[in-house]
């Protein structure tokens, strides 16, 4: 008998065996970072679209359409709603947990990047001899106005979807 053979056969009955491979038979996971990748990369043909230029830090940058955020979580929510069902009690926790990054993500994220434009503005505006005068600006583009969050969303269903029917579940 050899150690693996041996390892399996002391196992509790039930007890799943480790690997590294399984986390990509895991729907969910793999649903919330597949469209977090593809909503990322969108962002850069956007960029491409609207400013005629390449920007390769749109690939982790945030602010954006879509937000990567919402489809993100919104993949994460109906991937479990798919596997686990959507009367569980994971997938309200998975859904409550989406609601609250996306209302943040046009919320608080949104007002947080006014509030940044506003004080670069501000601090643009002093005399060269004031000691912030030298001061980094801060990142505006941090929220996302409600289409970019709708965007999100949509994707992380249609992603969480085909990624669900793809690996057998919901069927």
């Amino acid at each position: 008998m050899d150690a693996s053979a041996a390892t399996a056969a002391a196992a509790p009955p039930g007890a799943a065996s480790f690997s590294y491979l399984a986390v990509f038979s895991n729907c969910p996971l793999v649903s919330a970072v597949l469209a977090f990748a593809i909503a990322q990369s969108i962002k850069v043909f956007t960029t491409w679209y609207k400013e005629n230029r390449w920007d390769a830090k749109q690939l982790i940058g945030s602010g954006g359409m879509p937000s990567s955020h919402s489809a993100t979580v919104t993949a994460l929510a109906v991937a479990i709603g798919m596997q686990e069902g959507f009367a569980s009690s994971l997938f309200a926790t998975a859904a409550v947990f989406a609601s609250v990054v996306m209302y943040d993500a046009f919320g608080v994220r949104l007002h947080a990047g006014k509030q940044a434009e506003v004080l670069n503005q501000i601090v643009y505006e002093l005399p060269s001899e004031h000691p912030l005068a030298e001061t980094r600006p801060l990142r505006e583009l941090l929220g996302h106005t409600p289409p970019q969050v709708f965007a999100g969303g949509v994707l992380g269903f249609v992603v969480a979807t085909f990624t669900a029917m793809i690996a057998g579940l919901g069927s």
